[in-house]
């Protein structure tokens, strides 16, 4: 019992916070518990808990891509711009934008995989880039007048009082849970994570796995931007801009190391629950979206430097505790018996 509270103390932690946010929404207002403020809720930030889901696989490998909220706006702004054009039908630029996502993920991958390029630089070229991109292809303009079932998909339930973007970030996190926890590839990536070299000489293919992450990540942001782009009816060139603070926030703030070779997916939902109830309970506090961003920029700022304490402070009480001394050349012991001598003050010395 007691080793399994302690494999999930982070994911205990974090659900006690969530209670406690919870706890101090309830006593804000009324309305936080109605079933309207929930569903608002989640609809309102959907895109970025689908894009945290293969952002939390790809820090779990070692790497990172700063550049999934410029890839989002990139994403939609050719579905813009292609339907500005009228060239090709509407879903024909669904699809392209989906690819352009891919592609530009893939780019990334082949930096980081093939070259051997940081992906922190390579993906804040990408972050750079694919914004500039996406307003040159849209300009300063606001593209709309999308088709109806477009605009449908994006803003009506699709089961129940559930939209498309909800059912498919359900369905995307339980199939990560499955792939990080129950394949070969999801242990690769977790070893990757934790020593390159060691996962290289055990016959994985480390450039192969991170190429497939990082192609998947443009994937799936270029997939969020074109769910957010139907959800807002129209787009501009600053879609999505700053997206990125909150989804990775959301992936280290529920227990994934910025270092690699460990997280969970269960600590990252807790995490993106975290977070929507804490805006949530901001807004209906009326505070201002600019110092949410604050808030939740310090969160972040704690969810590196926490577990480094933690860490640290672990570390000085193994230093600290009962030391294990080398067996003193005496003759009562028998000649190359090891017999370890306990230093610690409240213990008697066993010396057979």
């Amino acid at each position: 019992m007691r080793d399994r509270v302690l494999r999930w103390r982070t994911e205990l932690l974090l659900a006690a916070i969530l209670l406690g946010v919870v706890a101090v929404n309830v006593s804000l207002s009324p309305f936080y518990l109605r079933t309207g403020n929930f569903v608002n809720m989640f609809q309102l930030s959907i895109e970025k808990a689908i894009v945290a889901v293969i952002m939390t696989l790809v820090i779990i490998n070692g790497e990172i891509d700063l550049s999934v909220a410029s890839v989002m706006g990139f994403s939609a702004a050719v579905v813009a711009a292609l339907h500005e054009g009228g060239s090709v039908p509407f879903a024909v630029a669904v699809v392209v934008a989906l690819l352009a996502g891919a592609g530009a993920g893939l780019l990334h991958g082949l930096f980081v995989a093939r070259m051997g390029l940081p992906s922190l630089v390579v993906t804040i070229a990408g972050l750079i880039g694919f914004r500039g991109a996406a307003r040159v292809l849209v300009g300063d303009r606001s593209i709309g007048d999308f088709p109806e079932w477009f605009d449908r998909l994006g803003q009506d339930p699709l089961v129940g009082r559930f939209s498309l973007a909800f059912i498919i970030f359900v369905v995307g996190i339980v199939a990560a849970g499955v792939v990080l926890q129950r394949t070969a590839f999801g242990r690769s990536v977790y070893v990757i994570g934790n020593n390159a070299e060691v996962a290289r000489y055990s016959g994985i293919s480390v450039a192969r796995v991170k190429l497939a992450l990082l192609t998947t990540s443009g994937f799936v942001a270029g997939l969020a931007g074109v769910l957010f782009a139907a959800r807002l009816g129209s787009v501009r060139g600053n879609l999505a801009e700053g997206f990125e603070l909150d989804i990775i926030t959301m992936v280290l703030l529920g227990g994934v190391s910025i270092f690699g070779g460990s997280g969970t997916l269960v600590g990252v939902a807790l995490s993106i629950l975290i977070i929507l109830n804490l805006r949530s309970g901001l807004g209906l506090a009326n505070i201002q979206a600019t110092t949410q961003t604050g808030i939740i920029g310090a969160l972040l700022i704690a969810s590196v430097l926490v577990p480094n304490l933690v860490d640290r402070l672990g570390s000085w009480r193994r230093r600290s505790g009962p030391a294990v001394m080398p067996p003193p050349a005496s003759s009562d012991t028998g000649a190359g018996e090891v017999r370890p001598v306990v230093t610690d003050p409240n213990r008697t010395a066993h010396r057979g």
